[in-house]
């Protein structure tokens, strides 16, 4: 499996990014653990999470993806052929949603022993803070850089505009820059990532990291009609994909799998790796099944005809 540069980072990730979003939600410890295992084996080397996930299942109450996480990486002894991402910001625990300056340095202490490790590779502003300054913001993560805990920062949910300033309070005040974005992207949802921050991102050398790759499921073809929607606990979030141009979307992935013999999925995380400024995209499996097919997602090739077709659906 060919890395991919993150952007101008230095660092080097594989072109599928496996999400801990489901460890310890609906994926058990023990799945997980066997996942990652699988993963790795494959060459999938970067692996997504947050201190909030999974707080919102039943008897959680966040952190429980990072402390799977870190179980794996003191057992399997692969931290260092391993890219940890990891996120700040969210209510969880005794935190506020914000980007204070003592909720990050707290916050990173607490990621860094949940994930048993002394660094974290890319370390993402979860969500913007317009509360905050972006100058305490970065302060914060400098300190963190310097101390070794932290390799580089990035931004998720922000758009051009958040970006814009946060990269310009960096140049001004000689503070560290967001390095990587990790935008909500996917072949429904495109509007919010191109266009100018895309064009940011691509003009300032940043990695992008795309999240909802497959729209919450709804790209892998398992939900046609709301009578799908009871099939998954993140059924829920998939009934507004239930439109026309959903649809079409579908009949599109559908035509390009059978072409090569794939899995509609799969065409769907083919076509996002092939977008201009994506560096990779991020998505989850819940089963050994899943897992495979994620991988073989990433040595999918498709036509130019065949991109072209899935953009126009």
């Amino acid at each position: 499996m060919k890395p991919r540069a993150l952007g101008n980072t230095g660092i080097q990730i594989s072109p599928l990014v496996l999400g801990g979003n489901v460890f310890g939600w609906t994926a058990d410890e023990p799945r997980s653990l066997e996942l990652l295992d699988r993963a790795a084996d494959a060459g999938l080397n970067t692996i997504d999470t947050a201190d909030s996930y999974s707080a919102w299942a039943p008897g959680n109450v966040g952190g429980e993806s990072e402390s799977i996480l870190g179980k794996w990486l003191e057992r399997s002894g692969r931290r260092n052929s391993t890219v940890i991402i990891t996120k700040v910001g969210s209510a969880v625990g005794p935190y506020a949603k914000d980007l204070t300056a003592k909720h990050i340095l707290a916050a990173a202490e607490d990621s860094l022993r949940r994930l048993r490790t002394d660094r974290i590779d890319v370390y993402f502003s979860h969500w913007p803070d317009a509360s905050t300054r972006i100058e305490e913001t970065l302060d914060a993560y400098r300190k963190l850089i310097d101390q070794g805990k932290v390799r580089v920062i990035g931004a998720s949910n922000y758009d051009a505009r958040q970006l814009q300033d946060a990269l310009d309070a960096a140049a001004q005040s000689s503070l560290p820059r967001y390095r990587v974005v990790e935008p909500e992207y996917n072949l429904y949802d495109r509007a919010g990532f191109e266009g100018a921050l895309r064009d940011t991102c691509m003009h300032e050398g940043l990695g992008v990291i795309t999240y909802f790759s497959l729209a919450s499921g709804f790209l892998s073809g398992k939900y046609r009609s709301k009578a799908d929607l009871a099939q998954s606990p993140r059924g829920q979030g998939v009934e507004k994909y239930l439109d026309a141009r959903g649809l079409r979307i579908l009949d599109a992935l559908d035509g390009v799998a059978r072409a090569h013999g794939a899995k509609p999925a799969e065409v769907a995380l083919a076509w996002a790796m092939r977008q201009p400024g994506v560096t990779a995209p991020i998505a989850s499996a819940t089963s050994r099944e899943q897992l495979d097919s994620l991988v073989r997602a990433t040595e999918l090739t498709l036509s130019d005809g065949e991109l072209r077709a899935l953009s126009l659906a």
